[in-house]
């Protein structure tokens, strides 16, 4: 199955770097609309069998003009949600961005146990995630859209992609609509093929843009 993964459009969280995660949250900004209508034509050459969402706005009104460019009914799904961000919840310093993105990057690379601050656990968030991959996965769907958020993305193509790994995705914050799309499936596993546009070849390298070290992510969550 190929299955792209879609960052949101901007909300005005994003623009306060605000850890803004709880439901149904923020919609989008002019631009964030912009982006949403840009979808379609960036995603022309795909040919999409399926569309999900989650159950936060933003990641509906996303994807609501690809929706109906590609005569899809969008599948809202909670599992696809962001990562929640607990008792950071709403905060924009860089202690808080770090201690999020810390966790969520800790699930990545194994300690599933560890717990955000006041949220849930790597068990948890893989968990739900993994639930809709493998619910999209049993419908035979050939390529697969998901529009969900910046920080669960990350997080889960950094644990379950095999040319991926947590430092790469720590150092490459994903913009607004941005996209990665993976090969594979549940039981065979993923190759990330795109990252926003740029190929990773088959050791995982992808060529040289600034992106800086874990925790430092300006809009960690989605």
């Amino acid at each position: 199955m190929r299955l792209l993964l879609i960052r949101h459009g901007q909300t005005p969280s994003n623009l306060k770097h605000l850890l803004d995660t709880g439901a149904p949250g923020p919609g989008l900004t002019p631009l964030g609309e912009e982006q949403a209508a840009a979808l379609p034509e960036a995603l022309a050459g795909e040919k999409i069998d399926a569309l999900y969402v989650s159950t936060l706005r933003r990641t509906q009104l996303t994807a609501a003009p690809l929706a109906v460019s590609k005569g899809l009914e969008p599948r809202i799904r909670d599992g696809i949600r962001e990562v929640i961000a607990g008792d950071l919840e709403m905060r924009g310093d860089q202690e808080a961005a770090t201690a999020y993105l810390s966790a969520a990057f800790a699930w990545s690379a194994g300690d599933t146990e560890r717990r955000m601050p006041g949220g849930e656990n790597g068990v948890e968030a893989l968990g739900r995630f993994d639930a809709v991959v493998a619910e999209a996965a049993a419908t035979g769907a050939e390529t697969v859209a998901m529009v969900s958020h910046g920080a669960v993305i990350r997080m889960w193509v950094a644990a379950r992609a095999v040319n991926v790994d947590v430092e790469f995705s720590a150092s490459h914050p994903l913009g607004n609509t941005g996209v990665v799309v993976l090969d594979g499936s549940p039981a065979a596993g993923w190759r990330a093929l795109l990252w926003e546009g740029r190929p990773l070849g088959p050791e995982g390298d992808a060529p040289e843009e600034d992106g800086g070290p874990a925790g430092e992510a300006t809009v960690p969550a989605a």
